[in-house]
């Protein structure tokens, strides 16, 4: 075994092999994959081997849709057979509530060119003839879909990176991990050791154990999944001899199985309730081929529903029970990306639906390796997107979840219980005995929305607007008229000093960094090729008094604490320079908006002075609220007078209470996550992974008055600029949608013109406050002129929308810079 290469892959699963492939195809052949076994031993080899190009993240989506479209181009460069069978794909509803899961997800697909064909019961019957169509109201269709043989394609892909000069090993096992002096990384096996300078870990169920050779916790536990295999049946037995076509890929979404017929008979697989996490502590050192002991009585209740909605299932036997690991992470999407704190060192984990994702994370992972970053937005799948609360019994309890979660229906504002309530901030309490019904972000629980006097604090999710609509709306009218708070303690905070920090961060971000002391300003990292990596909120504090370093507190996502902090410390100077102090924990936020605002805090703290002069827009000062001290800026995300109140978590509780005491006769009330976004959609502001991405240079998103490219070098700087030349392809708009009644645009909505699609929304809410439904998107350029008209669909429903001037709500920011 060679001493050297440039990549160690280690794990012999088609995720693994994918990775190992796809660095070969973009010519780095020096790469060496190591499997402890034989290929496919793990998981991959009891996979049923379906593709479903069905998932509503739009990261998700362009990896599966990747996938489906390559395995037909592999077989034809390796000249060998994958097993692919394109049979389609139907999905069953038995809901409205499921037709519009369907129609929303048939907007993302629009918008990354799969194609889904909606078929009403009769159309269902007609192509899976052994179909009992009772009490279904439609189907939608992949023609394109169908399954693969999963020992095949891995075969294919093991030989296609053979060709271009990779290597693999088997029977050899990863015994330790460490790095020399140098940065490079040492991968120990029982048959040498081998330096290099990335890592890829694929070890499927063994993630946990490799992660904790690097001492990295990897957020993934596999859950039980069982398969039945039936006898032959005598009327497929019929219909092969016929010469007809084969039934595709059956999926009862409400009763939450997936059947495909196999030769003459069925394979049904069920997603239960009770299927318990495995290898909790992981795999023995011998596990190869591994199953479980079946347990048909937890799948009698889908066994059942499978026989009612496909009779022919009742009338044969079982042949094999299949009961395999198979890998989750709390959301069920899988991990593909850079580890956290870990320089090259690359996870393709937690692959829930490994085969369909396999040649999309090999595809981005050769991208982000060897260009530097992916093609397309990664955010959905990210390892960074969990934190440290993710522990081994958190993953225990999300995990299990996820897998029976797997059909059900996926509703934009959906809250999963498990494991919750997890992290909470001091006024956690007070809030939930004001009505706040709260969802989960970044492991904190944060109100969405406040249940008005007298309602149950019960959450309802739709695609369309929901019972919480008109509570949001009073909310985001109090706002308006009088004064809100929000508790946004979940915000990712950070405090950057030393030497090198300002020389530091000048070159981390594209915006020019405050200069004076108290001032902050909105600042964007920028991705390796001019897209936007992150966005912060960057605050010049006072010098260290002993040192007289520059320090600069930042503020970041809360749900991308994790990556947003790991990019920053990835780009660190490494001589010492700059300091990095996570204050995430030990920092709590009260948001205080409204044209009462001014009043309110004049009250609490009443030696300070909060006129435009003595407290400016984009400035901050050290108060005192009550008797607790604060850092309060003058900025908010809603447009309205305001301040964010960042202070010592320990004091929240009083801050809190003196607020609300100080504000009662002023209509203080709180506000919710729900609400902020409405308001935030009124002013144009963009969100992270929504209105930017990599996938969208930083001046597309209209970040001119953010991007200064002659300020001197900054990271992304020479790319943005070179495709700037070269000339964008979107533009951001403000859209309003027009003729509305009961659904907004949610996002990843198609925009069309004259039946074309021409751009892709990104976010859509109902603004309260001029009591119209809005859009924020991504358009071509030639059509961004105010008073173009546009269609947008919504749940299957064109309608009519106009490019309007960005910031429809007080567009001249009066109400944000009010005097007083």
């Amino acid at each position: 075994m060679q001493s050297h290469a440039r990549v160690v892959v280690i794990g012999g699963g088609v995720v693994g092999v994918s990775a190992l492939y796809h660095l070969a195809k973009k010519g780095w052949s020096d790469v060496v994959l190591l499997e402890r076994k034989e290929l496919t031993s793990g998981s991959t080899w009891h996979a049923a081997g379906l593709l479903p190009l069905f998932n509503m993240s739009y990261s998700v989506g362009q990896v599966h849709k990747y996938s489906v479209d390559f395995y037909q181009e592999l077989q034809k460069e390796t000249g060998q057979d994958v097993g692919f069978a394109k049979v389609s794909n139907i999905r069953l509803a038995q809901t409205q509530d499921r037709m519009d899961e369907y129609r929303q997800y048939a907007g993302v697909a629009a918008t990354i060119g799969i194609n889904v064909e909606f078929l009403t019961p009769k159309q269902v019957k007609e192509i899976w003839p052994l179909c009992n169509i009772d009490g279904l109201v439609g189907a939608i269709q992949h023609p394109d879909d169908g399954y693969i043989q999963p020992a095949d394609l891995t075969m294919a892909l093991a030989q296609g990176a053979r060709s271009r000069g990779a290597t693999i090993h088997r029977n050899t096992a990863v015994t330790a991990i460490t790095r020399t002096p140098s940065g490079e990384w040492c991968v120990h096996t029982d048959k040498g050791t081998i330096t290099c300078e990335h890592i890829i870990s694929a070890t499927g169920s063994f993630a946990r154990q490799t992660g904790a050779m690097v001492g990295l916790d990897i957020p993934v536990i596999p859950v039980e999944h069982q398969y039945i295999v039936t006898d032959d049946h005598p009327d497929l037995v019929a219909r092969k001899d016929q010469g007809l076509p084969e039934l595709g890929v059956l999926r009862d979404s409400d009763n939450q199985w997936y059947m495909r017929q196999e030769k003459g008979g069925l394979i049904l697989g069920p997603y239960e309730k009770g299927a318990p996490a495995c290898y909790v502590d992981g795999p023995s050192a011998e596990c190869e081929y591994e199953l479980f002991q079946e347990d048909l009585d937890r799948l009698e209740p889908h066994i059942e529903g499978a026989m009612f909605r496909v009779p022919a299932f009742g009338e044969v036997g079982v042949k094999k029970v299949y009961n395999g690991a198979i890998c989750y992470t709390p959301d069920g999407n899988p991990i593909i990306g850079p580890a956290w704190d870990r320089p090259n060192f690359w996870l393709s984990e937690g692959h829930s639906f490994g085969i369909t994702a396999a040649g999309g994370a090999g595809w981005q992972l050769a991208e982000w390796i060897v260009e530097g970053e992916p093609t397309i937005d990664m955010l959905g799948v990210d390892p960074r997107r969990f934190g440290d609360y993710a522990t081994k019994s958190y993953l225990v309890e999300k995990n299990e979840e996820a897998y029976n979660h797997v059909f059900i229906t996926h509703y934009p504002d959906e809250e999963r219980p498990a494991a919750r309530p997890l992290r909470r901030t001091p006024i956690y309490d007070r809030l939930k005995d004001l009505g706040a019904v709260f969802g989960a972000s970044f492991g904190w629980e944060r109100a969405n929305f406040y249940a008005p006097e007298g309602t149950p604090q019960t959450d309802h999710y739709s695609f369309r607007r929901s019972k919480w609509h008109d509570a949001v709306g009073l909310e985001c009218k109090n706002v308006m008229d009088n004064v809100g708070i929000l508790d946004m303690t979940g915000f990712a905070k950070c405090r950057i000093s030393g030497p090198g920090a300002e020389a530091f961060l000048d070159h981390l971000v594209a915006n020019k960094l405050p200069k004076k002391i108290g001032r902050l300003g909105l600042a964007h990292s920028l991705s390796v090729r001019g897209g936007v990596h992150s966005e912060f909120t960057i605050l010049r504090e006072e010098p260290d008094y002993m040192t007289g370093d520059p320090s600069f507190y930042i503020v970041s996502a809360g749900a991308y604490q994790r990556l947003d902090h790991d990019w920053i410390k990835k780009h660190m100077p490494t001589d010492g320079s700059v300091r990095f102090d996570s204050l995430t924990n030990s920092m709590g936020v009260l948001v205080i908006a409204g044209p009462k605002a001014r009043t309110l805090m004049q009250r609490v703290s009443p030696r300070t002075d909060f006129s435009n002069k003595g407290f400016p827009w984009l400035s901050s000062q050290n108060i005192d609220v009550g008797n607790a001290p604060c850092r309060a800026a003058r900025v908010n995300f809603v447009g309205e007078l305001g301040w964010e109140l960042h202070h010592p978590i320990e004091y929240q509780v009083h801050i809190f209470d003196k607020l609300m005491a100080a504000g009662a006769d002023l209509g203080i009330k709180p506000f919710g996550i729900r609400a902020m976004d409405c308001l935030r959609i009124e002013k144009s502001y963009r969100l992270p992974g929504r209105e930017l991405s990599i996938e969208y240079a930083a001046l597309e998103s209209g970040l001119d008055r953010f991007v200064h490219l002659d300020k001197g070098d900054f990271l992304g700087r020479d790319a943005l600029a070179a495709w700037k030349d070269r000339g964008f392809k979107w533009a951001f708009t403000t859209l309003e949608v027009h003729d509305t009644t009961d659904a907004d645009a949610l996002g990843s909505n198609p925009i069309t013109l004259n039946g074309d699609v021409v751009g892709r929304c990104t976010s859509g809410n109902y603004g309260f406050r001029l009591e119209k439904s809005l859009a924020l998107a991504m358009i071509r350029p030639d059509l961004t002129k105010p008073g173009t008209e546009l269609e947008i669909e919504i749940l299957g429903k064109v309608h009519r929308c106009t490019v309007v001037e960005e910031s429809p709500f007080d567009p001249d920011n009066t109400r944000l810079r009010a005097d007083g």
